[in-house]
Protein backbone atom coordinates (compact mmCIF):
# COMPACT_ATOMS: atom_id res chain seq x y z
CA UNK A 1 0.00 0.00 0.00
CA UNK A 2 1.23 3.49 -0.80
CA UNK A 3 2.37 5.33 2.31
CA UNK A 4 2.38 9.11 2.57
CA UNK A 5 2.46 9.18 6.34
CA UNK A 6 6.26 9.20 6.55
CA UNK A 7 6.63 12.69 5.10
CA UNK A 8 3.24 14.08 4.05
CA UNK A 9 4.40 17.66 3.81
CA UNK A 10 7.71 17.09 2.03
CA UNK A 11 8.10 19.23 -1.10
CA UNK A 12 7.57 17.28 -4.31
CA UNK A 13 10.64 15.94 -6.06
CA UNK A 14 12.04 18.04 -8.87
CA UNK A 15 9.67 18.10 -11.83
CA UNK A 16 6.71 16.74 -9.87
CA UNK A 17 3.59 18.83 -9.40
CA UNK A 18 2.36 19.60 -5.88
CA UNK A 19 -1.12 18.59 -7.09
CA UNK A 20 -2.23 16.69 -10.16
CA UNK A 21 -5.33 14.96 -11.51
CA UNK A 22 -5.09 12.46 -14.36
CA UNK A 23 -8.22 11.32 -16.19
CA UNK A 24 -10.45 12.01 -13.20
CA UNK A 25 -14.15 11.25 -13.55
CA UNK A 26 -16.93 11.30 -11.00
CA UNK A 27 -20.30 9.62 -11.46
CA UNK A 28 -23.29 9.40 -9.17
CA UNK A 29 -26.23 7.02 -9.29
CA UNK A 30 -29.63 8.71 -9.05
CA UNK A 31 -32.63 7.50 -7.11
CA UNK A 32 -34.02 5.89 -10.25
CA UNK A 33 -30.79 3.99 -10.85
CA UNK A 34 -29.62 6.21 -13.69
CA UNK A 35 -25.98 7.29 -13.81
CA UNK A 36 -25.06 10.98 -13.73
CA UNK A 37 -21.56 11.99 -14.83
CA UNK A 38 -20.38 15.16 -13.05
CA UNK A 39 -16.74 15.07 -14.16
CA UNK A 40 -15.50 13.36 -17.32
CA UNK A 41 -11.78 12.70 -17.72
CA UNK A 42 -10.43 15.83 -16.04
CA UNK A 43 -6.69 16.43 -16.35
CA UNK A 44 -5.13 19.09 -14.15
CA UNK A 45 -1.61 20.00 -13.08
CA UNK A 46 -0.74 22.71 -10.55
CA UNK A 47 2.72 24.22 -10.70
CA UNK A 48 4.90 25.08 -7.71
CA UNK A 49 3.86 28.48 -6.39
CA UNK A 50 1.10 28.77 -8.99
CA UNK A 51 -2.38 30.13 -8.33
CA UNK A 52 -5.14 28.68 -10.51
CA UNK A 53 -8.74 29.88 -10.52
CA UNK A 54 -11.49 27.46 -11.55
CA UNK A 55 -14.75 28.99 -12.72
CA UNK A 56 -17.94 27.58 -14.22
CA UNK A 57 -21.70 27.64 -13.95
CA UNK A 58 -23.44 26.65 -10.74
CA UNK A 59 -23.81 22.89 -10.65
CA UNK A 60 -20.92 22.32 -13.07
CA UNK A 61 -19.04 20.25 -10.49
CA UNK A 62 -16.45 22.74 -9.25
CA UNK A 63 -16.83 21.83 -5.59
CA UNK A 64 -16.89 18.13 -6.50
CA UNK A 65 -13.56 18.58 -8.29
CA UNK A 66 -12.06 20.45 -5.36
CA UNK A 67 -13.14 17.68 -2.97
CA UNK A 68 -11.43 15.12 -5.20
CA UNK A 69 -8.26 17.21 -5.42
CA UNK A 70 -8.27 17.53 -1.64
CA UNK A 71 -8.74 13.79 -1.04
CA UNK A 72 -12.10 14.44 0.61
CA UNK A 73 -13.73 12.14 -1.95
CA UNK A 74 -12.54 9.47 -4.38
CA UNK A 75 -12.92 9.57 -8.17
CA UNK A 76 -14.93 6.99 -10.07
CA UNK A 77 -12.02 6.80 -12.49
CA UNK A 78 -8.58 8.36 -12.74
CA UNK A 79 -5.99 9.38 -10.19
CA UNK A 80 -5.17 12.29 -7.90
CA UNK A 81 -1.55 12.84 -6.87
CA UNK A 82 -0.28 15.04 -4.06
CA UNK A 83 3.41 15.89 -4.26
CA UNK A 84 3.69 13.37 -7.07
CA UNK A 85 2.31 10.53 -4.96
CA UNK A 86 -1.07 8.88 -5.66
CA UNK A 87 -3.61 9.06 -2.84
CA UNK A 88 -5.59 6.06 -4.10
CA UNK A 89 -5.29 3.06 -1.82
CA UNK A 90 -4.32 4.99 1.30
CA UNK A 91 -5.95 3.86 4.52
CA UNK A 92 -8.06 6.26 6.56
CA UNK A 93 -5.19 7.34 8.81
CA UNK A 94 -2.84 8.08 5.91
CA UNK A 95 -5.58 9.99 4.09
CA UNK A 96 -6.24 12.05 7.20
CA UNK A 97 -2.53 12.89 7.33
CA UNK A 98 -2.58 14.06 3.72
CA UNK A 99 -5.62 16.26 4.30
CA UNK A 100 -4.28 17.71 7.55
CA UNK A 101 -0.66 18.26 6.62
CA UNK A 102 -0.28 18.48 2.83
CA UNK A 103 -3.46 20.37 1.92
CA UNK A 104 -4.99 23.47 3.48
CA UNK A 105 -8.72 24.05 3.03
CA UNK A 106 -10.68 27.31 3.04
CA UNK A 107 -14.42 27.07 2.41
CA UNK A 108 -17.13 29.66 1.81
CA UNK A 109 -18.22 29.24 5.43
CA UNK A 110 -15.35 29.31 7.88
CA UNK A 111 -16.40 26.28 9.98
CA UNK A 112 -14.61 27.60 13.05
CA UNK A 113 -15.20 25.82 16.35
CA UNK A 114 -17.48 28.18 18.27
CA UNK A 115 -16.25 27.28 21.75
CA UNK A 116 -12.59 27.97 20.94
CA UNK A 117 -10.71 31.23 20.51
CA UNK A 118 -9.16 32.32 17.22
CA UNK A 119 -5.77 31.15 18.50
CA UNK A 120 -7.10 27.76 19.56
CA UNK A 121 -8.88 27.28 16.22
CA UNK A 122 -5.64 27.90 14.32
CA UNK A 123 -3.61 25.68 16.65
CA UNK A 124 -5.96 22.71 16.33
CA UNK A 125 -4.66 21.15 13.06
CA UNK A 126 -1.07 21.44 14.30
CA UNK A 127 -1.91 19.73 17.58
CA UNK A 128 -3.73 16.96 15.68
CA UNK A 129 -0.59 16.50 13.58
CA UNK A 130 1.48 15.96 16.72
CA UNK A 131 3.12 19.36 16.98
CA UNK A 132 4.01 20.39 20.51
CA UNK A 133 1.70 22.87 22.20
CA UNK A 134 4.49 25.45 22.35
CA UNK A 135 5.32 25.18 18.64
CA UNK A 136 1.66 25.06 17.61
CA UNK A 137 0.97 28.21 19.59
CA UNK A 138 3.98 30.01 18.10
CA UNK A 139 2.95 29.08 14.55
CA UNK A 140 -0.67 30.10 15.16
CA UNK A 141 0.33 33.45 16.66
CA UNK A 142 2.64 34.14 13.70
CA UNK A 143 -0.08 33.34 11.16
CA UNK A 144 -2.69 35.39 12.97
CA UNK A 145 -0.25 38.27 12.80
CA UNK A 146 0.17 37.61 9.06
CA UNK A 147 -3.59 37.95 8.55
CA UNK A 148 -3.81 41.08 10.70
CA UNK A 149 -5.45 39.58 13.78
CA UNK A 150 -2.78 39.84 16.46
CA UNK A 151 -5.22 41.80 18.61
CA UNK A 152 -8.03 39.23 18.21
CA UNK A 153 -6.32 35.98 19.25
CA UNK A 154 -8.42 35.52 22.39
CA UNK A 155 -11.73 36.29 20.67
CA UNK A 156 -14.21 33.54 19.90
CA UNK A 157 -15.92 33.37 16.49
CA UNK A 158 -19.08 35.12 17.69
CA UNK A 159 -16.92 38.11 18.68
CA UNK A 160 -15.40 38.40 15.18
CA UNK A 161 -16.79 39.89 11.97
CA UNK A 162 -17.38 37.69 8.95
CA UNK A 163 -14.16 38.84 7.32
CA UNK A 164 -12.19 38.25 10.51
CA UNK A 165 -13.60 34.77 10.86
CA UNK A 166 -12.56 33.97 7.31
CA UNK A 167 -9.05 35.28 7.98
CA UNK A 168 -8.85 32.95 10.97
CA UNK A 169 -9.88 30.12 8.64
CA UNK A 170 -7.08 31.07 6.24
CA UNK A 171 -4.54 31.06 9.08
CA UNK A 172 -5.82 27.67 10.23
CA UNK A 173 -5.42 26.30 6.70
CA UNK A 174 -1.75 27.31 6.66
CA UNK A 175 -0.64 26.26 10.14
CA UNK A 176 0.80 22.92 8.97
CA UNK A 177 2.66 24.54 6.06
CA UNK A 178 0.75 22.64 3.37
CA UNK A 179 1.92 22.05 -0.18
CA UNK A 180 -1.38 23.33 -1.55
CA UNK A 181 -4.16 25.66 -0.45
CA UNK A 182 -7.62 24.79 -1.79
CA UNK A 183 -10.24 27.53 -1.50
CA UNK A 184 -13.91 27.02 -2.37
CA UNK A 185 -15.69 30.36 -2.86
CA UNK A 186 -13.64 31.84 0.01
CA UNK A 187 -15.27 35.26 -0.32
CA UNK A 188 -18.71 34.10 -1.39
CA UNK A 189 -20.28 35.06 1.94
CA UNK A 190 -18.59 38.46 2.25
CA UNK A 191 -19.35 41.98 1.03
CA UNK A 192 -17.35 43.46 -1.84
CA UNK A 193 -14.90 45.49 0.24
CA UNK A 194 -14.17 42.62 2.63
CA UNK A 195 -13.86 40.24 -0.33
CA UNK A 196 -11.24 42.47 -1.97
CA UNK A 197 -9.19 42.54 1.22
CA UNK A 198 -9.38 38.76 1.54
CA UNK A 199 -8.31 38.27 -2.07
CA UNK A 200 -5.30 40.50 -1.56
CA UNK A 201 -4.42 38.62 1.59
CA UNK A 202 -4.53 35.23 -0.15
CA UNK A 203 -2.01 36.33 -2.75
CA UNK A 204 0.22 38.06 -0.21
CA UNK A 205 0.32 34.81 1.74
CA UNK A 206 0.96 32.87 -1.48
CA UNK A 207 4.11 34.92 -2.06
CA UNK A 208 5.16 34.91 1.60
CA UNK A 209 4.74 31.17 2.13
CA UNK A 210 5.53 29.92 -1.41
CA UNK A 211 2.07 28.38 -1.66
CA UNK A 212 0.38 26.73 -4.58
CA UNK A 213 -3.31 27.67 -4.69
CA UNK A 214 -6.45 26.36 -6.37
CA UNK A 215 -9.46 28.60 -5.89
CA UNK A 216 -13.00 27.86 -7.06
CA UNK A 217 -14.86 31.10 -7.55
CA UNK A 218 -17.67 32.94 -9.29
CA UNK A 219 -15.88 36.22 -8.56
CA UNK A 220 -14.26 37.57 -11.77
CA UNK A 221 -11.91 39.86 -9.84
CA UNK A 222 -10.51 36.95 -7.86
CA UNK A 223 -10.18 34.85 -11.03
CA UNK A 224 -8.23 37.63 -12.74
CA UNK A 225 -5.71 37.72 -9.88
CA UNK A 226 -4.73 34.11 -10.52
CA UNK A 227 -1.79 33.10 -12.72
CA UNK A 228 -4.13 30.94 -14.76
CA UNK A 229 -7.89 30.69 -15.08
CA UNK A 230 -9.74 27.53 -16.09
CA UNK A 231 -13.40 26.82 -16.68
CA UNK A 232 -15.29 23.65 -15.86
CA UNK A 233 -17.82 22.98 -18.59
CA UNK A 234 -19.73 19.77 -19.45
CA UNK A 235 -17.56 17.78 -17.08
CA UNK A 236 -14.29 18.92 -18.65
CA UNK A 237 -11.72 21.40 -17.40
CA UNK A 238 -10.57 23.84 -20.06
CA UNK A 239 -8.21 26.78 -20.19
CA UNK A 240 -10.28 29.89 -19.62
CA UNK A 241 -7.76 32.63 -20.31
CA UNK A 242 -4.93 34.28 -18.43
CA UNK A 243 -5.42 35.50 -14.87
Amino acid sequence: MTDLSVSPVAPPESGLAPLEAVGVSKKFVGGDGSELAILDGVDFRLGNGEAVAITGASGAGKSTLLHLLGALDTPSEGEVRVGGRPVAGLDDEALADVRNQSIGFVFQFHHLLREFTALENVMMPALIAGTSFKDARASAESLLADVGLSDRVTHKPRQLSGGEQQRVAVARALVNEPLVLLADEPSGNLDTETSDRLHGLLFELRDRHSLSIVVVTHNPDLARRADRAMVLRAGRLEEGGAG
